[in-house]
This record gives structure tokens, sequence and C-alpha cells, in this order.
């Protein structure tokens, strides 16, 4: 028998330690134009898991004034700061930047609004804590930077990878099918992001995240059924399961993108290639333990019949400790 099981439950350890859906919640700084020399600032900072304020600090330009004290709230978690500054000869060309980032935080994203309609997308992380102004942004930071945002997104939301390991246990390594079930799932979540994202459809972000967390202990009782010899209709059909639950998981990635923001005058394009972030995290995940079934093919290791359940059976634990923590939120 396979050492696949193992691996797995290494894998749902690792997940289960950081339990918690859509951790990916960068710092957000917002700097609208109003005149030549003056902004209004939008910083929001999330609080730390342990509910304390976080050490960041933001660094504007030398000589740069507060035209307006900071107004500062607490909403859902992060402390958001309001307020007006004037720097001599405009921010173009200076340098902003972020000090007390954390190793384990997310960066900060940072949108610029230009007076003439333009805008600059960036990203402040522990590595590169700091950006400069420049006077005309190229569309090209708003693709780096969303696709970036995309790629972490789906790779950080755990509850969107067991979902999707979950259809991987059932489909297995029948190549074609797994291909349908896939593209059937990103086609989905790909509808419901652009569609809350750009306001047509306005579902609230809690009850989902609790039929998100719902959907994957249905997966996990699928495979238990399939190895019982009971297969239910994801194994019959695991492409409607995977469009069907897909459609939900998009309103989770629209939900973490709006609370994100996107460049007024680039909405298309930032959506765009945060979806295509998404698609390449996914797909990065899926290879990964495709190539972890592949290789267990060839390891010849004596487990017990039982072994085999104790994935789905990790993974609906973990699944229903999320749904009561969620519907206990509501």
């Amino acid at each position: 028998m396979s050492c696949w099981p193992r691996c797995l439950t290494l894998l749902l350890i690792l997940i289960s330690n950081h339990a918690g859906a859509d951790p990916l919640r960068p710092a957000y700084l917002e700097l609208e134009q109003n005149s030549e020399t003056a902004y209004a600032v939008l910083w929001k900072v999330p609080l730390l898991t342990n509910g304390q304020q976080s050490p960041m600090q933001l660094n504007l330009p030398v000589g740069t004034v507060n035209l307006t004290q900071p107004n500062a709230t607490l909403l859902n978690n992060a402390v958001i700061e309001r307020w007006m500054i004037q720097t001599p000869g405009g921010l173009a060309g200076q340098q902003i930047s972020v000090t007390g980032l954390l190793d384990s935080s997310s960066g900060v994203l940072v949108r610029l609004e230009l007076l003439e309609g333009g805008s600059q997308v960036a990203r402040m992380t522990p590595g590169n804590p700091a950006f400069t102004v420049e006077s005309q942004p190229s569309s090209l930071q708003v693709v780096s930077t969303y696709t970036v945002l995309g790629f972490e997104h789906i790779l950080l939301g755990f509850d969107h990878l067991l979902f999707v390991l979950g259809l991987l246990l059932i489909v297995g390594l029948r190549w074609m099918v797994l291909v349908k079930t896939i593209t059937a799932f990103t086609i989905a979540h790909s509808i419901t992001l652009v569609l809350a994202t750009m306001g047509v459809v306005n579902v609230p972000s809690t009850p989902v995240e609790a039929v998100i967390a719902l959907s994957i202990m249905f997966v996990a009782g699928e495979i238990l059924h399939a190895r019982a010899g009971r297969p239910g209709i994801t194994a019959r059909a695991p492409w409607i399961v995977a469009f069907a639950f897909g459609l939900l998981h998009g309103f989770g990635f629209a939900g973490a993108l709006m609370e994100t923001g996107l460049p007024q005058n680039a909405i298309p394009l930032a959506l765009l290639f945060f979806n295509v972030g998404v698609e390449l995290g996914q797909l990065a995940f899926v290879v990964v333990v495709s190539g972890l079934m592949i290789a267990s093919r060839r390891l010849y290791r004596t487990l017990p019949k039982w072994s085999g359940a104790v994935v789905p059976y990790a993974i609906g634990g973990l699944a229903a400790f999320w749904t009561l923590e969620r519907v206990a939120a509501m």
C-alpha cells in the first residue's frame, strides 16, 4: 500500500496549525491626490492574531505635514485612520516606507490615486519595506501586484485548498476527469469573483464562509462513502460538485479582494490578474499533491487498512470546527 495517507496527514497537520480561513490580510495604504501637494490618506492595519495592535509605522516623505489630525476607528479587526497631508512639490519621486513589518505579515498594499485619474499600485514586504512614487505609474505594477496577491491568497486560504484536496482524493489520477473537475471549479469561482467584486451580486461574507466549510465536510463524507463502496455524486460527476461549490468559493475570494481594494482606473486589469494568481496557486497545489500521489506508488510500505480513512476524517473534522466557528460568528 502507498504512503500517500501519511504524506497528506502531515500536510493536514501543517494546515491545522494555521487553522483559519483566508488569512491574507495585508495592511492597506491609500493616498488620493486632491491638489498638486495635498493628499487624503487612508491607513488600515489589521490587528494581530492576539488582538493587539500591529507595530507597523507609516513613514511619509520628509517635509510632509498633517492638514488634519488622524481619525482612528476599529472595523473588522483592523485599525483604520484617515487624515489629510501636504507634501511640498507633491509625492512624485518621493519614497514612502513602513517600519515594523513582521516576517509573518502579508505586507502592505499601496494604492495612489492621482489627480489626473491615473493610479499606482505597489506592495511593501518585510524584505522590501519601501517604494518610490512614480510620476507616470505603469500597468505592469497592477499586473505584478495583483498576481502575487491572488497566488498568496489561494495558498494561504486553507479552506479552499482542503476543498481542492478532497476533490483530488476522490478523482485520483484520472487525468481527463481531473482536468474537467479543476476547470469546472475555476470557471465557477471566476464567475462569482467577478460578479461580487463588480457589485452585481452582494452576498454576506459570514454565511458564505460557513457554507464553504460545509462544502469541505461534504467532500470529506464523499471520500468515505467511495471507500465504503458507495460512491456518491462527487465520485460519479466530480465536475458538477466542483462547479456548484466553486460558485461559493468565488464569493470567498471576492470578499478578501474587496477588503484589500482595487485601483479605480484599473479594476478589470487588477481583477483579471488576481484571478490569474489564484489559478497559478491552485495549479501549483494540484501539481504538488499529484506528484506526491505518483511518487508514493513506488514506495512499498505496510499500512493498516484503516489508515486510508485518516485523511478524510481529518479534513472533515477541521471543516466541522470551521463550520461551528463561523456559525457562531453569525
